[in-house]
Formats: C-alpha cells, sequence, structure tokens
C-alpha cells in the first residue's frame, strides 16, 4: 500500500461518472502532464540556463560578430542566445512546465488530499498477511473492546491518528484499529509540485513577458539611433503604469533622472519611472587591491504626481523600495569628468598644444603629417590604478634552488594564497581616448599620468594602444628625463628625424672618441656612425635590401629591427655578433651626443655621466625603436582632471519576487517533506480466538528502511506485550 509521488503518478488515471473524452484530447492530456515530458522540458531549461550563464547576455552584436565571428554571430542572434532568459522559446518552455505541472497537481492532488482523511479502515484481515511487516499474538482474557480501546490510548500518546471500527464475526465481536502517521509526505509532493508552479510564473511575470506583450500588441519598438533622451517618440517609450521592467539608470552627481534604460539585442526601450532620483553623492571605498570595497549613493527620490522629496541611502545589498519600484547599487561611472591634455606631436613641424574637454565628449584636431581631421574622444578616466609588481617570473627550472616542501606548502592553506610575490602599488591617474579618422576608424589609447617605476630603476611613462576592444593594450614605455618630463624623450625623437643634427650628434661623437689627431678613423667612424643612426631613423637610402622592407603602416623599416636586417643582409654570419656589438655602441654613443645636442637647444644642462643617464638612454633606445610602429604621430598627455562621478542604478518592478519566494518556501518545505516524513499505516485486527482475543497487526510504510523496521518492533512489543507470537510469528 506504499504511496507514489506525482511525479511518478502521472501516467494512469480513472474516471468514474463522466463520460468518456475524446481520444485526441486525452492524449494530449496525458502527454502534457506525464513525467517525460516535464523531465524534458527540464532538461531544456537546463540547458539554456548554462548558455545564458556561460555566454553574456544582452550585449552589443559587434561583441559577439568580434568574438565568435559572423556565422556563429548570426546562429546566436537567430537563437535568442544573446537574450536567452527573454527569448520567446524560453517562455513557451516555461509556460508549457506550468501546464504540465498543473495538470498534474489538478488530476492527483484530489487523490491525495482524500487519501489523508481515510484511515482505511475497511481493509480485510487476510490482506494484512500480505504486508511486510506482520505480527499475530494472544492477548490472553483481555476482551477485543477493551484491547481496541487499550490499543488505540497508546497510538495517540505515541501520535498517531486512530479510528476504531466495530465487526460483526462468525466467533463473536471484532474490532479493527486503524491508524496512520506521517500525512505530511503526500503534502510535501503537493508542495513541491506547487512550487515549481509558482517559481515559474514568478519568473514569467518577472521576465520580459509584459515587454514583450506591449511590443505585439501595443506597437512598442527598440530604439537603436542616438541622441538625447528626451528626443525619444513615444512608441519607444513605456509607461510608468508599466506592471514589471528591470533597467538601469545612471545619474550623474548634482543631477536627476526619472527614465532608465531596457537594453534589448536590436536596440533599447525608455522606461518612464513615477520619480525622479537625484544624486547628491557617490561613495566609493577601496581594497588594498584596488578592488572596490564600498559602493554608496546618497540620494533623494522626487515623486513626479506629489512633488513629495524622501532622502536615501543607497549600498550594494541594501536597496531602497519606493511606489513599489526597487532601487538597487548596481555600479558606478564616469559623469563627464573634466579633463585637460597636452598633445605632443612625435614628427617635425608641429609645436604642442592643449586639449580640453569631459569624458563622454570628442572635439576635432588635424594629423600632423596629413593634415587630415581626426576626431578625439574621451572615453574614461581613472583616478586609481592599482598594479601587481611583485616577482612573477620566479622559475623552479634549476634543480639546485628547487624546495619541493616550501613549494607544496606555498600552495597549501586559504583559497587566496598565492605562490608569487604580491606587491600592490597604485600607479595613479590614467585617461583613455580614442582617435577616429575620416573613415570612421577608431583606435583606442590608455595613458598615465605620472611615471611607473617597473623595478628597473628608470621610470617610465606608460603609453596604451590596441586596435579593437578585444585585445589588448599593448604599451610603449617612454623614459623620464632628468627633469621629471617625457619632453626629453620627444626632443629626442624629432632630433633623430633631422638629418642635419644626426650628423651634428656622429661629428662629436667622433671628436670625442677618436681625437682630432687620427683624421682617417674619424672619417670612418662618422661614417660608421652616420649610417646606423640612418638605419634606425628609417631613413635608408641607396640600401636595397631594406628599402624592399615596411612595416605594417607603409613607412621604412627602422629601430633595432632595422639594423638586425642591414647586419643580416651585409655581414656573414660568423661575423654577425661581434658586428652587432660594434655598431649598437657606436649608435649609442650618437644618441648619447643627439641628447646632448637636444638638451643644449632647450637651454638645459648636460647630462652626466651616471648610472641614471646610463638607464635612461638604455630605456630611450629601447622606446625609439619601439615608437617607430606607435600609429599615430601625436600622444596626449593628462596634465589636470576635475573628476565628476555618476552612479548606476538597478530599477526594478517585480511583482513575481514575492511569487518565487512563496515558491522557493514551498519547494524547502516539501523536499524536506518528502526526505524526512516517512507516511506510515498501521492495523490491528481483534477478534475472539479458542485463547481469548487474538490480534494480528501489519504495518505499511512508503519507504522501507531500517527505521521502519525499528518502529515496528518497538510497536509489537506495545501493542501485542510480551504474549508468544501466533502462528509462526512476525516476519
Amino acid at each position: 500500500m506504499s504511496d507514489t509521488s506525482l511525479a511518478h503518478s502521472h501516467g494512469h488515471r480513472h474516471v468514474h461518472g463522466h463520460a468518456p473524452r475524446p481520444h485526441a484530447t486525452r492524449s494530449l492530456t496525458e502527454l502534457l502532464s506525464s513525467m517525460r515530458f516535464a523531465i524534458a522540458l527540464l532538461t531544456v531549461i537546463c540547458i539554456a540556463s548554462v548558455i545564458g550563464t556561460v555566454l553574456k547576455q544582452h550585449e552589443p552584436v559587434t561583441n559577439y560578430v568580434n568574438q565568435f565571428g559572423p556565422f556563429w554571430a548570426d546562429l546566436f542572434l537567430t537563437l535568442k542566445l544573446n537574450a536567452v532568459y527573454s527569448a520567446w522559446w524560453f517562455l513557451l518552455i516555461l509556460a508549457f512546465l506550468v501546464i504540465s505541472t498543473s495538470l498534474c497537481i489538478s488530476r492527483h492532488a484530489p487523490k491525495y488530499l482524500a487519501d489523508l482523511r481515510n484511515y482505511k479502515e475497511n481493509i480485510r484481515e487476510q490482506s494484512l498477511q500480505a504486508f511486510h511487516h506482520k505480527a499475530s499474538a494472544s492477548l490472553g482474557e483481555e476482551g477485543s473492546a477493551a484491547a481496541a480501546q487499550r490499543i488505540g490510548k497508546l497510538l495517540v500518546s505515541g501520535g498517531w491518528k486512530v479510528r476504531l471500527q466495530q465487526r460483526q464475526t462468525p466467533a463473536g465481536e471484532g474490532w479493527m484499529v486503524a491508524a496512520k502517521a506521517g500525512a505530511a509526505h503526500k503534502l510535501g509532493y503537493i508542495a513541491a509540485h506547487s512550487a515549481i508552479v509558482l517559481v515559474c510564473l514568478g519568473g514569467l511575470l518577472d521576465g520580459d513577458l509584459m515587454v514583450r506583450a506591449q511590443m505585439w500588441f501595443l506597437g512598442k519598438t527598440p530604439y537603436a539611433g542616438g541622441g538625447f533622451i528626451a528626443d525619444v517618440k513615444p512608441e519607444h517609450r513605456l509607461s510608468a503604469s508599466n506592471p514589471t521592467f528591470r533597467g538601469n539608470l545612471l545619474v550623474t552627481e548634482g543631477k536627476s533622472s526619472s527614465t532608465a534604460i531596457l537594453s534589448q539585442s536590436d536596440g533599447l526601450l525608455i522606461q518612464e519611472l513615477p520619480f525622479a532620483i537625484e544624486l547628491k553623492k557617490f561613495i566609493v571605498e577601496h581594497y588594498s587591491t584596488g578592488m572596490p570595497k564600498l559602493f554608496a549613493s546618497d540620494i533623494v527620490i522626487h515623486d513626479l504626481t506629489t512633488g513629495q522629496a524622501k532622502p536615501a541611502r543607497v549600498e550594494v545589498n541594501h536597496p531602497v523600495r519606493y511606489g513599489g519600484v526597487e532601487i538597487y547599487q548596481s555600479s558606478f561611472d564616469d559623469g563627464g569628468s573634466e579633463l585637460k591634455l597636452q598633445a605632443i606631436p612625435l614628427v617635425p613641424g608641429t609645436a604642442p598644444f592643449d586639449v580640453q574637454g569631459a569624458v563622454g565628449g570628442s572635439t576635432q584636431i588635424k594629423d600632423p603629417v596629413t593634415g587630415a581631421a581626426m576626431t578625439l574622444e574621451f572615453t574614461g578616466l581613472r583616478v586609481l590604478n592599482v598594479e601587481n609588481f611583485g616577482d612573477d617570473n620566479a622559475s623552479g627550472a634549476d634543480v639546485r634552488k628547487v624546495d619541493l616542501r616550501a613549494s607544496i606548502e606555498s600552495r597549501l592553506g586559504a583559497g587566496n594564497k598565492t605562490a608569487s610575490k604580491r606587491e600592490l602599488r597604485n600607479v595613479g591617474p590614467s585617461v583613455s581616448y580614442k582617435l577616429r579618422d575620416a573613415a570612421g576608424q577608431a583606435r583606442e589609447f590608455n595613458n598615465f599620468m605620472l611615471p611607473v617605476d617597473t623595478g628597473d630603476g628608470q621610470p617610465v611613462f606608460l603609453l596604451g594602444v590596441r586596435e579593437t576592444q578585444v585585445d589588448p593594450m599593448r604599451y610603449l614605455r617612454v623614459p623620464v628625463d632628468a627633469e621629471g618630463r617625457i619632453d626629453g624623450f620627444v626632443r629626442l625623437r624629432l632630433a633623430l628625424a633631422n638629418p642635419a643634427l644626426r650628423q651634428q650628434a656622429v661629428q662629436r661623437f667622433a671628436a670625442a672618441a677618436v681625437g682630432a689627431s687620427r683624421t682617417d678613423l674619424t672619417e670612418q667612424l662618422v661614417q660608421s656612425a652616420g649610417r646606423a643612426l640612418s638605419l634606425f631613423a628609417g631613413d635608408t637610402p641607396g640600401e636595397a635590401a631594406l628599402e624592399k622592407l615596411a612595416v605594417a603602416n607603409g613607412r621604412p623599416i627602422a629601430g633595432l629591427p632595422a639594423i638586425s636586417e642591414f647586419i643580416e643582409a651585409n655581414v656573414p654570419a660568423a661575423e654577425r655578433e661581434r658586428a652587432a656589438e660594434v655598431l649598437m655602441r657606436i649608435m649609442n654613443g650618437a644618441l648619447f651626443e643627439l641628447a646632448q645636442i637636444t638638451r643644449q637647444q632647450a637651454h638645459l644642462p648636460p647630462l652626466e655621466p651616471s648610472e641614471k643617464t646610463q638607464a635612461f638612454m638604455a630605456q630611450a633606445v629601447l622606446s625609439l625603436s619601439d615608437s617607430q610602429a606607435y600609429p599615430v604621430p601625436l600622444v596626449f598627455e593628462l596634465t589636470d582632471f576635475k573628476q565628476i562621478q555618476a552612479s548606476v542604478f538597478e530599477v526594478a518592478r517585480a511583482p513575481g519576487k514575492n511569487v518565487v519566494y512563496l515558491g522557493c518556501a514551498l519547494l524547502i518545505l516539501g523536499v524536506f517533506a518528502m526526505l524526512y516524513v516517512r507516511d506510515r499505516r498501521l492495523w490491528v485486527w481483534l477478534a475472539p480466538g479458542r485463547d481469548g482475543t487474538r490480534a494480528t497487526m501489519a504495518l505499511s510504510a512508503n519507504r522501507k528502511t531500517l527505521d521502519t523496521d525499528r518502529e515496528f518492533d518497538k510497536l509489537r512489543g506495545q501493542l501485542l506485550g510480551s504474549a508468544p507470537p501466533h502462528d509462526g510469528g512476525t516476519t
């Protein structure tokens, strides 16, 4: 007589007193309420949830094209995998799961509820012999009525619900004692299945279903253009009475906003709010790693209907509720910080000039080489940049330095331990900008305001560049001059492009290296140094092997690659290492004299021979070589800024939230009831016999466990006493 779950009892149903339904309707109902159909729906939902977790949702189309390619991007967009939880097929699966589970509940819940009220006291004595747990005993002279009352009271005191039934038998008056316990087990099945329905309904209510319905039936369409929010037409706006939505709202310090943005795969929708949020101050605190520790926004909520103003504070995990709308602290952004930049040309003929703007804005400039118009877009300002300067390059390849015990212990313990040394340091503000040409092609740049000491003793300015957003930043390291600025390197680069200054530097280097008495050696050294500087500057007239080489932007090869190509083309393999050493020594000496000339022209004192000067020149050689591949002829140095922050709020009206909470509570109760509550039924038949009252007892449970065996042994001792077993004892 064991009970079965709702899920496992989908399969059969008996209808009494009604005309049979048509075969097609009955088959469809059986399919929808079957366990295999529900499991198939749950499997698809699980797979879709995994896809929605792995694949970033509601990203711009270009991001998917850049990451996966045109074919897969089109496939993802066609299947709505970029918006899984609002896709029509996902909502349809949820709806079918609600229908399937509801049909199951409607078919089987009445039977289970009726079973809760039924004690099954009409069971026959012969049926008790078919149970696994059964026992028979003689109670002696105790009458069957008195025995029934005694047994009933004992069971009631043990938490059982009892019903007594009197029967007439050929031997006299008999009594059936029927008891049950653990009825919450069946309620657990009903609660668990109801929880599935409630959770799915809550998901449908709080999903995109209402928004989609307005797009289908009220003519609302996503907005794919630009401009001001105030200029967006009504067909792209949702009213403040929208019953459910979830969008983002960006508010700059000192300003207010009453419209949220609902991102769609093909644009966005404007959600009107019944109130406006004014941001008084945004507060952010950081850990030593640079990660944000606290987001908080001091806001004032202005009711657009009553004009009431309510101050509030929104923090992460501490939302504010107003007018049925939850306001969450989602993130923060730049609110249009004011920037002052200095444009520094890397080619002769143009003087540095100042540029002012705000993050999110743009301005027009000219290419110093071609004179073509370019657009400078200010994209971001980061005041805090924490980098790890620890020694991550340690290697255990040398067996003499391998300490196995220390290596193992360094990786044991807390989950945040690391085997590498961590040295976190704030390297100061950085500015991000884009340079867009007339064709609309843009490169992204990220330049640090302050010099960074990378550990080799020579501070450098970091100038980052990348072609697309999916590429990592590549940084040009520019050495800091004796005055702590970038100007020394810029002067050296401009002088390197000047043949007259190169020749003057070569003459000074040769005179200092050889002396005035050896004119023949001086002339040879002048020629060698002049050729080395010309190669390094990319000026290679007459070098047929090098004239065929060009970098990606069409300019002749220059820097250290040019020196390497020249040696490989003109020097035998056995002599290349020695030739490279001599040529580099000559070129470094000539560059040092060139740096001295630039300082003299700038009315600065000459560089003194020292380790600091040597470090500057060594980095300058590398930076001059790398700068030949820098994609634009000018850099922008951040000279001053005024930070203006903005807070990003998530605003949501979620009527299904409470429904989901109720469903979760029912699911917990239902699972615990099914796992930890045993549904048991007990029958004791008492009838007159030759030796007095004869008792036959049987126990039924929904699960065969050791607890059931122990409980039966205990009940047999309590109810039947120590009387000897009758007819074979217990089983």
